[in-house]
């Protein structure tokens, strides 16, 4: 039986990979600069596969 490959949903982010935080003040013009940050787990791809399966001793 071959182990399953199918990717899934990364429990870490729930499926959302990529959040923008505001880096603070706001810029003379009003806006505020943003970036990304991405989650550890999945590396912002919201999506992880399972974990190989073992057989200890053999």
């Amino acid at each position: 039986m071959m182990p399953q490959t199918t990717p899934r949903v990364c429990r870490d982010c729930d499926g959302f990979a990529t959040a923008t935080i505001t880096t603070g003040l706001p810029a003379t013009d009003g806006t505020r600069a943003t970036i990304p940050v991405h989650c550890p787990t999945c590396r912002g791809l919201g999506r992880t596969f399972p974990a190989a399966l073992t057989r200890a001793g053999k």
